[in-house]
């Protein structure tokens, strides 16, 4: 019960934000579904992510600034208003018949933006309203309710259009985002920061403060890095796992969505895992002993294994330590940063953090394409490499699946040597 009380005011953010962010998965997932069946081209639907994803990467370091000047409740609410406000447009550009692709990809856009300059606001608000020594308990919730709409979005969408039509999808949304928004405005007040930040600093001065901050603090900086190769690889990952399970003997669709299923189910246990248990001695060594055990074990799986059962467990055990990882770095971020730069610190990290993500897209699909494919198609059916990873479509990339694991294997072994990460231990 004191603990229920403790985190009142953050369990009715988290819940109430986390309703709203399955309504506005759902539309996302709805309209790419829509917008596939209008164009037939993956291209064109893919790139709905990347008008989403920009303005995150390219904004993020100046909305951090903006943040810790703004009022976090006031940020948030304008935000998630106008998310709403592009859904009523979608609607009624739709029932209109006038709704066009570059349509989607202008408020795709801002809606991207608006997300850049919530994400910090909700950060620091998450750690005003935490007692500090609830900080893994809270990350490991909101890892959970992450990976519970992962699992969530495409069954309820699917199943909203298919009996009620996309409208209803859009329907679901907005009652999800008035629950959000009215339990923000009427029901949470979030404290203000001690020491909150010069309101006479120009904006790209602040910006620049959060990057100041990282290089005078590069075990913080560091361990940033470490992550951004992770997401390289990680991304590489996305880019390869379709082209190496459908082709397959014994794959297809069927066994993409049972991989992506277990993935789903390996996070949730995962977060229920950080959320109960005991903080670790050393966080930099869970940190970095979670994220070996995963690139040395899925990716390999996924390479030398021939049937969905083993792609599931790898998929099982390269995810579950995912939410362990993150629950430790989410306490180092929130105890080591003051609060009062904590909006501009977190952006300039989603920068340097998340870069590398569109990057390993890219170079996923290349390497698998234009390199290991046609490399692996070339070789006898007694070659080593085929006997390892198999022949036919497929093969590549499993190939570069093997790749992927020793290289991030490596990336964690190197990174893991840096004594700047290891000083964040310190008090």
């Amino acid at each position: 019960m004191k603990t229920l009380k403790e985190l009142k005011f953050f369990l009715i953010l988290w819940i109430t934000q986390s309703f709203s962010a399955l309504g506005s998965a759902m539309t996302n997932f709805a309209l790419v579904i829509w917008l596939y069946g209008e164009s037939g081209s993956a291209l064109t639907t893919a790139l709905l992510s990347v008008c989403s994803y920009a303005p995150y990467v390219l904004m993020s370091i100046f909305a951090g600034a903006l943040s810790d000047r703004w009022d976090k409740r006031k940020t948030m609410l304008w935000c998630d208003s106008f998310a709403a406000v592009c859904t009523v447009i979608v609607m009624a550009l739709m029932l209109s018949g006038r709704l066009e692709v570059w349509h989607l990809y202008i408020l795709n856009a801002v809606n991207g933006l608006m997300n850049t300059i919530q994400q910090p606001a909700s950060d620091v608000a998450t750690t005003l309203l935490t007692p500090p020594k609830h900080y893994q308990k809270i990350s490991g919730m909101r890892s959970f309710s992450n990976s519970l709409v992962t699992i969530l979005t495409p069954v309820l969408a699917t199943s909203v259009m298919s009996f009620f039509g996309i409208f209803a999808v859009f329907a679901v949304d907005m009652v999800t985002f008035l629950a959000a928004f009215l339990s923000l405005l009427l029901f949470i007040r979030i404290p203000d920061i001690a020491g909150n930040t010069d309101k006479k600093e120009s904006v790209l001065s602040a910006a620049g403060s959060g990057l100041k901050y990282l290089k005078t603090n590069p075990g913080i900086l560091w361990l940033i890095l470490f992550l951004a190769a992770i997401n390289l690889i990680a991304s590489m990952y996305d880019a390869m796992l379709p082209a190496l399970i459908i082709p397959r003997e014994n794959g297809g669709e069927s066994a993409l969505g049972w991989v992506n299923t277990f993935v789903g189910i390996a996070t949730l246990a995962g977060s229920i895992i950080v959320t109960l248990m005991p903080a670790p001695k050393s966080r930099v060594k869970v940190i970095c002993n979670t994220l070996l055990f995963s690139m040395s074990t899925e990716n390999f799986l996924l390479a030398f294994g021939r049937t969905p059962v083993v792609w599931c467990i790898g998929a099982v055990l390269g995810w579950i330590p995912i939410p362990l990882m993150n629950g430790c770095m989410d306490v180092i971020f929130r105890t080591k940063i003051p609060a009062e730069m904590q909006g501009r610190v977190y952006s300039a990290r989603n920068t340097l953090q998340f870069f590398t993500i569109p990057i390993g897209f890219f170079l996923g699909g290349f390497l698998v394409d234009e390199v290991f494919e046609p490399l692996m198609s070339g070789l006898s059916a007694d070659s080593l490499p085929v006997l390892l990873f198999g022949g036919g479509k497929g093969a590549g990339a499993a190939a570069l699946s093997f790749v992927l694991g020793a290289a991030g294997a490596a990336v964690c072994l190197i990174f893991r040597g840096n004594r700047h990460i290891w000083e964040l231990e310190k008090e």
